[in-house]
């Protein structure tokens, strides 16, 4: 904004409805920070709606901190440099140590019948948790879409409306 620069010669430089729209907007955002109370805010948008020259507007926005600097093109990096997803494993390998047991289970004389008992109860626990994720998964889904629905793609938080 062009009333951030400084200096005596821009404060005689005429304003636009668009650079007083954008200090009431800044002055908003210092509102809704708390740096503002109601009655601050409606006196300096007053102003900044009847000032006339850069002069004007800079005792309104004079104690307030100045907007962040934007980076001019930042922007996504390119595919071969953008960095991949980065994998982190905690924890012993579980798969070599799996195998390990399996094999001392078969080769042990007279453990074949308890091992293949262990065997299919393990994959009735695997059946029964891969059939509760499908039910869970819906469920989420089915209150998503209500919750997308009840807020017509606005943002709310979770405990506005009951689902």
């Amino acid at each position: 904004m062009a009333m951030y620069d400084g200096g005596a010669r821009q404060d005689r430089i005429r304003v636009s409805d668009a650079d007083r729209e954008q200090v009431t907007e800044r002055l908003r955002e210092h509102f809704a920070e708390g740096r503002l109370t109601r009655e601050e805010l409606d006196e300096r948008i007053t102003a900044a709606l009847n000032a006339k020259t850069f002069g004007d507007l800079r005792p309104v926005m004079a104690d307030l901190p100045e907007p962040a600097p934007v980076l001019a093109g930042a922007g996504p990096l390119p595919r071969g440099i953008r960095p991949g997803p980065v994998y982190v494993r905690r924890g012993p390998r579980l798969l070599p140590l799996a195998l390990l047991v399996l094999l001392i289970a078969a080769l042990a004389p007279g453990t074949g019948f308890v091992f293949l008992a262990l065997l299919q109860g393990f994959l009735l626990f695997m059946l029964v948790a891969g059939v509760m994720g499908l039910f869970a998964a819906h469920r989420f889904r089915r209150r998503m879409r209500h919750h997308w629905q009840l807020t017509r793609g606005h943002y709310h938080s979770w405990g506005s409306y009951p689902l």
